[in-house]
């Protein structure tokens, strides 16, 4: 991907990417195994720093009301699975945290390119959240969302919270 690229963008009704990735138990995660449930894929720059410390803390209070509404969370990120466990320790997450270190996914759904950061333009990974249906289409495609108060809006847009 050269550097002044702007990534393809996932639009509702395309086929969701594959999404195949280590969790932070060594586990692989396959979005295919995953057919016919709904899932939420959100995608972060970096484990443990504050802002994507709010956003998996906020997946995790929702994720009773999330799976009972029929959704299951995958967060993505470039970091290695040692630190996302401690990650999931650190801060007791519920949620599925997977490593993607060559940034093969963050490249195939979008989510890596510029963005501001502290007032300066960087490469990185975009803070992104996707809604796949039970078929593997995408529903709902959201980029540079907000670490705070992004799940609260996700919920009202998918008709959670009345």
């Amino acid at each position: 991907m050269s550097e002044t690229a702007a990534p393809t963008r996932l639009s509702p009704g395309d086929p969701a990417p594959d999404l195949t990735l280590g969790d932070d138990t060594g586990a692989t995660v396959s979005l295919a195994d995953l057919r016919g449930r709904k899932v939420i894929v959100y995608f972060y720059p970096a484990a443990m720093t504050p802002g994507c410390t709010k956003q998996a803390c906020d997946f995790t209070d929702s994720l009773e009301s999330l799976r009972a509404s029929g959704y299951e969370v995958l967060g993505v990120s470039p970091d290695k699975p040692a630190k996302l466990a401690s990650f999931r320790e650190r801060d007791g997450l519920g949620i599925t945290l997977l490593s993607d270190p060559d940034k093969s996914a963050v490249a195939a759904w979008g989510t890596f390119g510029e963005k501001k950061m502290y007032g300066k333009v960087v490469q990185g990974v975009i803070r992104s959240t996707f809604v796949v249906d039970e078929q593997g289409t995408i529903e709902l495609a959201q980029y540079n969302v907000k670490a705070t108060g992004h799940v609260a809006k996700l919920r009202r847009d998918l008709g959670l919270d009345a």
